[in-house]
């Protein structure tokens, strides 16, 4: 069996904890794990598996899949738009056995019944292999407006539903016979083609398209103008809501798509008063509050009820059961910022990290993390130039036709249109400090002239 790891969401009802450049999956919030780790972990059992993943987050990805220090046999498909899953899964049926059983899971759920699972996953397994396209319905616990549902007569599906209004889904609770939809399947990756092919013929030609004309190195890469050529759907509209061979296994395995910061308190640990337990959080007299923290100590005095959401550049609070409203927050962050829905303060590159410390008119300070062996590409700034100052360890910088080392507490100077390049060629972590310079500091004003990542 191989697991499929669907890689595309974005997060941002989570925000600004999740940012599209980081959303949710990769976030730690479990200790040292982040939730698509928690997936590789949770599915150790297969023999192989798959990550379908934009292209821009591929290294994170690939570093915290080795985190994991999971030796099963894996690759990556790296698309450079999203086009739902739909596509996403035909990219990994199409670069599997027809024969081969795939588990495909979104990789920001969070499952807490390990045995229960993988109990479930064989059940599963077993019609896969009679050529059925399985689901996986989850026993609702409550009304929930959220998700989508499945109106179910055994094993059958008779419909699929649309998120519904409240009435609606007390109305689905009572009756007994409807399930979440959790967004996990599992079939042969051929079965799933043919009935790609039979319901959505134009989505598995395109997909088919863009398979053939991938690059592959270390990973499988679609081509942009083939990715935007696919019609964007879910694979409930494409095929599963069309398809005769369809089976639903109801789940009580303790799922949660961690989709609300109400969601989120829910899954975490908390202390005798119901608060969510954090090193830098201190209560007095508070009761059942959710708050995420960084570095900032974080103090509340008589207050309940409460959802604290901190970063370093963005505070949200709300009060609990009106978290889902935080995506209304996002649209208007994305007129007035964009950017601080997309990224956050520090930010993660194929060579490392880099945090922003302080940006005002006319400069920025960041702190630049290589990590060993890694270098970044080989650029020129049009609009800016940079200060670069070593704290720890040994930089190899380039400048035009010269290249040289500094050490720590050493400094150099770029000018603007100057091609430069910063390399860690040394076995432990590169630190420097870079201060920028210049009328526009955009990320934008990078012009790569070599670069190891294929990024353009």
């Amino acid at each position: 069996m191989q697991v499929v790891i669907l890689c595309g969401g974005s997060g941002t009802r989570l925000w600004p904890v999740s940012r599209s450049l980081y959303p949710k999956q990769f976030v730690k919030l479990f200790g040292d794990q982040s939730l698509f780790q928690k997936t590789i972990l949770r599915n150790e059992f297969a023999t192989s598996y798959s990550v379908v993943i934009n292209q821009d987050q591929y290294f994170m990805g690939l570093d915290q899949a080795e985190e994991t220090k999971i030796q099963s046999k894996k690759k990556f498909i790296l698309e450079p738009a999203g086009r739902n899953t739909a596509p996403a899964i035909a990219m990994a049926a199409l670069a599997s056995d027809p024969e081969e059983i795939l588990l495909v899971v979104p990789s920001d759920h969070l499952i807490e019944k390990q045995d229960a699972y993988v109990a479930l996953v064989k059940k599963a397994e077993e019609l896969a292999r009679n050529g059925k396209l399985v689901t996986f319905g989850i026993k609702p616990g409550y009304a929930e407006t959220g998700y989508g549902y499945i109106e179910t007569n055994g094993l059958e599906v008779k419909s699929f539903k649309e998120k519904p209004d409240l009435k609606t889904a007390e109305a689905y609770v009572s009756a007994g016979n409807y399930f979440w939809n959790s967004g996990m399947f599992c079939f042969k990756a051929g079965v799933f083609l043919e009935e790609l092919k039979i319901h959505a013929p134009d989505i598995y030609e395109q997909s088919h398209r863009a398979f053939t004309s991938a690059k592959t190195d270390a990973a499988i890469r679609i081509g942009l103008d083939d990715m935007k050529a696919i019609r964007s759907e879910s694979i409930d509209y494409a095929v599963m809501e069309k398809s005769k061979k369809v089976n639903v296994i109801p789940a009580d395995i303790g799922w949660s798509d961690l989709g609300s910061f109400d969601s989120l308190y829910d899954a975490l640990p908390k202390d005798e008063n119901g608060n969510t337990k954090s090193e830098n959080v201190i209560h007095i007299g508070s009761k059942n509050n959710l708050i995420i923290s960084g570095k900032r100590l974080i103090s509340t005095i008589d207050v309940q009820d409460l959802m604290i959401a901190d970063t370093t550049d963005a505070l949200v609070i709300a009060r609990k059961g009106s978290t889902q409203k935080v995506k209304d927050v996002v649209a208007l962050v994305k007129k007035m910022h964009p950017e601080m829905t997309e990224v956050h303060t520090t930010a993660h590159r194929p060579w490392g990290t880099y945090t922003i410390l302080e940006e005002n008119p006319g400069y920025k300070v960041k702190q630049i993390t290589v990590r060993p062996g890694a270098k970044l590409s080989y650029q020129l700034h049009h609009q800016r130039s940079e200060h670069w100052i070593v704290v720890r360890g040994i930089a190899t910088i380039t400048i035009e036709d010269k290249t040289f080392e500094l050490k720590a507490n050493e400094s150099t100077y770029i000018p603007k249109e100057a091609k430069h390049r910063l390399a860690n060629l040394q076995k432990d972590d590169l630190v420097i400090i870079e201060a920028q310079v210049g009328n526009y500091l955009g990320e934008d004003d990078i012009v790569r002239l070599q670069d190891d990542y294929k990024r353009n």
